[in-house]
């Protein structure tokens, strides 16, 4: 049975795929590789975070592509099957898949692995061509050569040895391998590779140089194909009752293409239509996907734009260099912005960094709570408290702590500047995000509230808080009333609202809080 040579296991899989309730056809990405088929653009790596649908494109190519079955009902009605190219194509080559996440049974080292990729593509090529099975040849490549035939090469987890730290002292023989097989070989008729890191930084010399690479800061062509769409999201929804579109655009929207169009983390989308609830989905397959083991690198350069992040504000910064396969770990800003981007930790369009969804934002606020941010932590730790005390209406309470945060050592929270003050209420209120989606400058009745607290449980109340300087809460309740701030929330069939206004006095750097209970 062939392991890697027209299996039939991307066709299977991709079936499996098309009939699944959530199914999203992304086959529009075909159109675009056929046009570089037999060109000299037909090398293309592909590298998106881990959960962005790179498996279910590279089985949707294989069914595609591959000679040994015919798939044409599957493609049927799909947007590839209105291409000019769709016949050409389909069903028309030999492909080769290799999974170079295979590690060998009989061994552990490099010559194991590499004997395994070998050994798989020998083995396959011998049994198809019999004729070849008594003969000698040099490399792979010339064993290729001499079939006459031409190949699709469709190689997922490029970066393998990479991400894992494996076999350091083989990573420049491992480019070398790969290089020999693919580049400049008239048996390819094309090259897809994809994995998490880029290529081009380890690659000194011209080793991959052929492959022409779109990653998750540099990808003005193929972004849309890794992700759900807003339309492609709203489409899902509407298949199911239980969650509303604004729902999951809160958990898991946040990424954008290269023109500016929103994109969706899929995996967590169809997760989450699938259990009917929204909540976290974010799955760690290793150190390198944890917001803390990146910020950990230099915690005192990044503190306070993790702060930002966490209470909605971008941060501008020009990054324009990618961390990539091989790389030494980050040391400055930049370099662990660029390895958090790579590995879909952190947002990045228009040179604004963010923090994308709150699925990410949970776990931004897990890293919080780590020793390393110092005071932060133990804000974030206790910020149960506040919430207690807004719930129970204790606003000295509420105030005093305010007050301690607002005299921490944090340079960011300066008393003439609102940001600060918002900054100093949503770090106070950080742990609230597992019980309430907390909107800031949210419209609602004749205005625009500072921040509202919509509850993701029925007996929690809605909160309403409006910040004041150099005024008092009572003017702020006020205006909660007069502007009808209590409409959005009263829209969403909450009837128990508590108006939290907060008053500070800039040069006294003095707090005070009043809350009062709205009820319908």
């Amino acid at each position: 049975m062939a392991i890697c040579l027209n299996t039939e296991s991307a066709g299977k899989m991709f079936q499996m795929m098309a009939q699944d309730k959530y199914f999203v056809d992304k086959s529009g990405i075909i159109e675009i590789l056929n046009a570089r088929i037999h060109t000299m653009n037909r090398y293309i790596c592909v590298t998106k975070p881990r959960r962005f649908g790179k498996t279910s494109v590279l089985n949707m190519l294989g069914a595609y592509y591959c000679k040994s079955y015919n798939t044409e009902l599957l493609f049927e009605g799909l947007k590839i099957s209105k291409s000019e190219t769709y016949q050409t194509h389909l069903n028309r080559y030999n492909v080769i898949n290799l999974s170079l996440n295979r590690l060998s049974d009989y061994g552990s080292g490099y010559e194991d692995y590499i004997g395994l990729i070998r050994n798989s593509i020998k083995r396959d090529i011998q049994e198809a061509y019999p004729v070849l099975q008594n003969k000698e040849f040099d490399s792979i490549a010339d064993l290729l050569s001499a079939t006459g035939e031409q190949y699709i090469f469709i190689i997922d987890e490029w970066d393998y040895i990479f991400s894992h730290e494996l076999y350091l002292e083989n990573h420049g023989d491992f480019l070398e391998f790969l290089r020999n097989l693919l580049k400049d070989q008239p048996y390819v008729a094309l090259a897809y590779m994809t994995g998490v890191l880029p290529v081009k930084k380890y690659s000194t010399g011209s080793a991959l140089n052929m492959f022409k690479e779109y990653t998750m800061l540099k990808d003005p062509l193929f972004g849309e194909y890794f992700g759900f769409t807003e339309n492609e999201v709203r489409m899902l929804c509407e298949k199911q009752s239980a969650l509303t579109m604004d729902e999951i655009n809160d958990w898991y929207n946040g990424y954008r293409t290269k023109s500016g169009m929103r994109l969706y983390n899929p995996r967590s989308v169809v997760c989450a239509l699938e259990d009917a609830a929204c909540q976290s989905y974010w799955t760690r397959t290793g150190k390198m996907d944890e917001v803390l083991f990146f910020l950990k690198y230099n915690i005192g350069e990044v503190r306070e734009d993790v702060i930002r992040m966490v209470n909605d504000i971008p941060i501008r910064i020009d990054i324009r260099e990618e961390y990539s396969a091989g790389q030494e770990s980050p040391k400055n800003r930049e370099e662990i912005y660029s390895a958090m981007i790579v590995y879909g930790l952190l947002s990045y369009c228009d040179g604004e960094l963010g923090i994308p969804n709150k699925e990410l934002m949970l776990e931004f606020q897990k890293a919080l709570k780590d020793d390393d941010f110092g005071y932060v932590a133990e804000l974030v730790r206790n910020s149960d408290e506040i919430l207690n005390a807004t719930l129970d209406k204790k606003g000295d309470i509420v105030a005093s702590y305010l007050h301690s945060i607002h005299n921490s050592e944090l340079p960011i929270l300066k008393y003439n500047d609102e940001n600060s003050l918002s900054c100093v209420v949503t770090l106070a209120y950080l742990s609230a995000r597992n019980k309430y989606r907390i909107e800031r400058e949210e419209k609602s009745g004749k205005g625009f509230a500072d921040f509202i607290f919509h509850p993701e449980r029925k007996n929690l109340p809605g909160i309403i808080l409006e910040l004041k300087a150099d005024d008092t809460p009572e003017s702020a309740i006020k205006q909660i009333k007069d502007r009808e701030y209590c409409e959005r929330l009263w829209k969403e069939n909450i009837s128990h609202i508590l108006a939290v206004g907060l008053g500070y006095d800039t040069k006294r750097k003095e707090h005070r809080c009043l809350i009062e209970e709205i009820l319908i």
